[in-house]
């Protein structure tokens, strides 16, 4: 089963830009930091510009939040990255003969739907300033691990 990490990539990624305000942040740094190459993160930043989470311009290496830390939701986030996709999925592929298949797709749906509005809902209440916090907390209880 493949799942997206691209919420969790992109919570780094806008937690490095508001870290580092005062710095240059180039594609290349952010890449090593999340491990992945730069034109993937070039593409995060072109999602997240369009949704209003961050500012850039082309060249200059110093991106920075759209609007304050605290008023980017993780909802706001997951929404610009993901899109309509839901955190659950159901496997369509069931045999349309065998009553459990068909009927529990139906029963499936339902909870899942309840745990996507659930889920809505609390990472409405999680800003990224809650996770800029909740980030600082640990590095402050912790030895420092690597350069931020």
């Amino acid at each position: 089963m493949k799942y997206s990490t691209r919420l969790s990539d992109a919570a780094h990624v806008l937690a490095l830009v508001a870290m580092s305000a005062d710095e240059p942040l180039t594609s290349d740094a952010i890449a090593t930091s999340i491990r992945t190459n730069p034109a993937f993160v070039r593409q995060l930043m072109s999602v997240m510009r369009k949704a209003g989470l961050v500012t850039s311009v082309r060249g200059h290496p110093r991106p920075s939040l759209a609007r304050p830390a605290s008023d980017i939701s993780l909802f706001d986030i997951y929404r610009a990255v993901e899109g309509d996709k839901p955190l659950l999925h159901q496997d369509t592929h069931t045999n349309p003969e065998c009553g459990v298949g068909v009927n529990i797709q139906y029963v499936l749906r339902e909870c899942y739907d309840t745990v996507q509005e659930q889920a809505e809902e609390a990472m409405r209440a999680i800003s990224l300033q809650d996770i800029l916090d909740r980030y600082h907390v640990r590095i402050s209880q912790e030895k420092p691990q690597g350069d931020l």
